[in-house]
């Protein structure tokens, strides 16, 4: 009897909250999206050859966010953060087959991320062992030119170097579109410094190689900052803002100026991901 009574509350809470979505989402987009100036993001940025280099930024940016880490409870809260580190808990150095999209936080966490190349991978900085080739690029100098922030996997996009994340209302399976407050993420290996774009220079290794643009609910570009470089093999960066409200739909992370596989040397910068830190995912149609 107790059991059903606890559960009783929370599944009303649930309905309740699905109503409310479908209501005033409907209201929404009968009504149309007016364009708006927002305010300039809080920016925080940091590079250099060790973790300790970006870590008291990425817990400044942290704190922006707001406390607590909300890990895998089912949202929406009010407040706080999520986090994925690519870890599997910790001591996880396992290399996972490239998908996309990429789900496996999208109902926990409220994260779903897609590339127009084969997939995404979580794995260890040499790629891990894949189909008897030597890691999962065949590349044996990844072991050394790549180093994780958070132990033991970085998140890369292969047979592309874009990455496109979306946000949901976490608990329950990506039915219900979000936004978020703010979004950063980790680097490691940016070699080539700010400057002009992969985009306006393509084809050209020299200029800056590693972009963060972020995106309103209507699909308009309302932010876009290149990541700090430091050369040097395995070095680290890290690239967020923070809005006021929530206001992000979706990142587009362009890491580096070519897809993992050639050697990351003068012509290739390669660029591997590894902490993603977003505001809780708040629901669309209720900002």
């Amino acid at each position: 009897m107790k059991k059903n009574a606890f559960l009783a509350p929370k599944f009303a809470v649930g309905l309740l909250f699905v109503i409310l979505f479908v209501s005033v989402g409907h209201t929404a987009q009968a009504q149309g999206i007016k364009s708006k100036v927002l305010p300039s993001p809080i920016v925080f940025q940091a590079s250099g050859p060790t973790a300790e280099s970006i870590e008291g930024t990425v817990d400044e940016f942290r704190a922006a966010l707001g406390d607590p880490n909300n890990a895998n409870n089912p949202g929406p809260l009010p407040t706080g953060r999520r986090e994925i580190n690519w870890d599997g808990g910790g001591g996880v150095d396992a290399t996972t087959p490239p998908v996309t999209p990429f789900d496996v936080f999208l109902n926990t966490r409220g994260g779903q991320f897609t590339t127009p190349g084969v997939g995404l991978s979580q794995a260890p900085p040499s790629g891990g062992p894949q189909n008897g080739l030597v890691g999962l690029f065949n590349n044996p100098t990844y072991a050394t030119a790549f180093r994780a922030f958070s132990p033991l996997r970085l998140f890369t996009p292969v047979g592309s170097n874009i990455t496109d994340a979306l946000f949901f209302v976490p608990g329950f399976n990506g039915v219900f579109p979000a936004t978020v407050r703010g979004f950063g993420a980790v680097f490691t290996d940016v070699d080539e410094p700010n400057g002009i774009g992969p985009r306006e220079k393509r084809g050209n290794p020299h200029g800056a190689s590693t972009l963060v643009e972020y995106f309103d609910q209507d699909g308009r570009l309302i932010f876009s900052s290149f990541v700090p470089a430091s050369p040097g093999n395995g070095n680290f960066s890290f690239f967020g803002i923070v809005f006021e409200t929530a206001e992000i739909a979706r990142v587009r992370i362009t890491t580096g100026n070519a897809a993992p596989g050639p050697n990351d040397d003068e012509e290739n910068d390669i660029v591997m991901m590894d902490d993603f830190i977003y505001g809780e995912p708040q629901p669309l149609s209720l900002n």
